[in-house]
């Protein structure tokens, strides 16, 4: 049986007092409504319709092909959202899933729950509920005696008895997708608000003489996001979720409350991470690699039994056995081989290092290719921009760079050569060579005691 997802993403969310709309607000490295459409991809949804509104170009901008698009212009209710996906869904067989865009922690074993009672229950209308001791705001499910869901009653119309109810109604819901439109041109704004809600389907679908079933989860998959005090408990629970996903696959932390780690990122087994470290967007951390306090990695590849400590990564890659930092930062789409070492306040910015390469402290290495086994000593840089354009420096293999050289780029630097402590290079040189570009030293013998007269 086919599968369908509707999200619904038009609201302005004016809580969050924010000019990007609600839903692209990031939870662990991803807008909050990307969360549920990949939630969605994980359990074969055939087509995923995201209904925009509020700054729908911004939402299309970010979520690309990822998704078919329906547009709500004016926000008249859950039902009315629902119904302007009729273009891409109406008429199709299958079972349609209705999700918002601002609940990020709706998990994919739920969602896999929800479709497998639903369709194995023979219901027309599934519904998504949770139990919470405080259900303040939250719409009632009624069940009559045979435990059947019969309506969902929200708590301003609500007597005492159904009150004290506390499963609640999530507002996520399964339907056959042929009713699904055929029930939605039943439902009036006939309330207080003059809206179309997505709730009056189940008397509506009831009426109809077609069965309701409601699936009970975990409270936190109900949770949506209204304002910025929401987000934060929402990456709070997100944060924990990652966190433990990690460790139960042989990651060990340190300190899991201040261990940031984005959705995306991919850590290998036998992994230790030291708190107060955050690990971004695409990161892949490969096997038994040491992530040090204060570091920071973002779409970051790093090799198996590397060893980062205190640095910032950027778009770059370490190899395997590599050693970066402390205080390193890499950047630029460079490349450090395998069993490098990049030590102290050494900054790589869009160069290539080859195996073994040395770089202990105090180095700059910009638009560079660096050979094997290369030592770049204290202070050594690559002089790269002439205050207009980018230029490479290139070093042969096995060469020493002696401390306070600058290498005036564009040069080339050939294989087992020896630059001199303290040189300026600005011409090319040859392999095996030894460069000297100072002044020679010169001795005032008695300078001095002229100041003392």
């Amino acid at each position: 049986m086919e599968r369908y997802g509707i999200i619904l993403g038009a609201g302005m969310g004016t809580r969050m007092k924010s000019s990007v709309p609600k839903v692209l607000h990031p939870v662990m490295g991803k807008a909050m409504i990307e969360h549920v459409i990949s939630t969605l991809e994980t359990i074969n949804i055939e087509k995923t319709v995201v209904v925009a509104g509020h700054k729908a170009e911004l939402l299309e901008k970010a979520l690309g092909d990822r998704v078919l698009y329906a547009l709500q212009a004016e926000q008249l209710g859950t039902a009315h959202a629902t119904m302007m996906t009729h273009e891409h869904l109406k008429g199709l067989a299958g079972v349609t899933v209705v999700t918002y865009g601002d609940g990020p922690l709706l998990a994919k074993k739920t969602l896999e729950e929800l479709f497998s009672h639903h369709e194995k229950s023979g219901a027309k209308m599934t519904l998504l509920s949770a139990h919470t001791d405080d259900p303040t705001g939250y719409g009632r499910i009624i069940r009559n005696t045979e435990g059947r869901v019969v309506r969902i009653v929200e708590q301003k119309d609500a007597t005492d008895e159904e009150l004290q109810v506390t499963e609640i109604n999530s507002g996520v819901a399964c339907f056959d997708n042929e009713l699904l439109f055929e029930a939605l041109s039943h439902v009036d704004n006939n309330n207080s608000q003059q809206e179309f809600y997505l709730t009056d389907l189940v008397e509506i679908i009831s009426n109809m003489g077609h069965k309701v079933e409601a699936v009970v989860c975990h409270f936190t998959d109900t949770l949506g996001i209204n304002d910025r005090v929401q987000l934060a408990e929402a990456t709070r629970i997100m944060q924990a979720r990652i966190n433990e996903k990690h460790m139960r696959n042989g990651v060990t932390m340190m300190d899991p409350l201040t261990t940031y780690i984005e959705a995306d990122v991919e850590i290998g087994a036998e992994v230790v991470i030291e708190p107060n470290t955050h690990l971004r967007g695409t990161t892949i951390v490969e096997s038994g690699a040491f992530i040090g306090t204060g570091t920071q990695l973002t779409n970051a590849k790093v090799g198996a039994g590397a060893y980062i400590n205190a640095s910032v990564v950027v778009d770059s890659e370490i190899g395997a056995n590599a050693t970066v930092g402390p205080f390193a930062h890499l950047r630029g789409e460079s490349v450090v081989g395998k069993g490098s070492r990049i030590g102290n306040f050494v900054e790589v910015k869009n160069s290539t290092l080859g195996e073994g390469v040395k770089a202990a402290h105090l180095s700059y290495m910009g638009d560079a290719e660096i050979g094997a086994r290369v030592n770049m000593s204290c202070g050594a840089i690559t002089v790269n921009y002439d205050g207009k354009k980018k230029h490479r420096t290139v070093i042969g293999a096995d060469t020493m760079i002696g401390s306070n050289v600058n290498l005036v780029a564009p040069i080339e630097i050939g294989a087992n050569a020896y630059v001199a402590a303290g040189s300026t290079v600005n011409e090319n040189v040859p392999n095996e060579a030894l460069a000297i570009a100072r002044t020679r030293q010169e001795n005032k013998v008695g300078y001095m005691k002229k100041f003392e007269e």
